[in-house]
């Protein structure tokens, strides 16, 4: 994981086919998917219930880009190995899940995974300001965690312009999830998001028989945002 500020796209793989993870996470990778994004959920941080380490593990030799698991567990400290050793590049655990963020970041990093910090739509992006130089990745929530396909909340942009601010010429990506089209994506980008996570957006009306339309909406996604970087 070299560090640089370009559009990256990372599918969540909450949106593919739950039968055909494999063949799945390979499509979007050939299609031009830059990072693979596993939504981990507990059912009690957030009111879903998704992928344990054992999940994660089958997924990794699938990956040939950055498996990023994104933790959206509580408490988050038990597990933190348990989803390194399934194979995650990189760990991004929430704010809000415990009173301990420094140490839970000093956790990841002693797995030796990169490591992100997630704040929910509620939380100001003053909450992570010192631990960022624990942090390789601050990932705005654009939507309540917990569920795929919800509305874009646009209070994310000026955090995310704020966050952008704090890190100044750190080597740290600041990452979008939530409502991410190809409407959305500019905005954030232009804020200074780097990394845009994107499932519905990603997968609608394509299949693995069908990977184009994958690499139809990557591109969209995309191009979109790096234009809006380049005005």
């Amino acid at each position: 994981m070299s560090f640089d500020r370009s559009i990256k796209i990372a599918p969540s793989i909450l949106s593919a086919d739950f039968a055909s993870f494999g063949a799945e996470i390979r499509a979007i990778e050939a299609q031009g998917a830059d990072w693979v994004h596993v939504d981990v959920m507990d059912g009690h941080f957030v009111p879903n219930l998704t992928f344990g380490p054992p999940a994660v593990k089958a997924f990794r030799p699938h990956v040939k880009t950055v498996m990023d698991v994104h933790l959206m567990i509580a408490p988050v400290d038990p597990y933190i190995e348990a989803y390194a050793e399934a194979g995650a590049d990189l760990i991004t655990a929430h704010v809000e899940a415990g009173p301990h963020i420094h140490r839970t970041l000093q956790a990841i990093k002693a797995q030796g995974v990169k490591a992100g910090v997630a704040l929910n739509p509620g939380t100001p992006a003053e909450a992570v300001a010192d631990v960022l130089d624990l942090c390789d990745m601050v990932l705005v929530m654009t939507v309540n965690p917990g569920f795929g396909g919800q509305k874009f909340i646009h209070s994310g942009i000026e955090k995310t312009r704020k966050v952008r601010a704090m890190i100044g010429d750190r080597p740290i990506h600041i990452q979008i999830d939530g409502g991410v089209t190809p409407e959305t994506a500019p905005l954030v980008a232009e804020a200074g998001a780097d990394v845009l996570v994107a499932g519905s957006a990603v997968f609608k009306g394509g299949s693995v028989d069908r990977a184009d339309i994958y690499g139809d909406n990557i591109r969209a996604i995309r191009a979109a945002a790096e234009a809006a970087r380049s005005n």
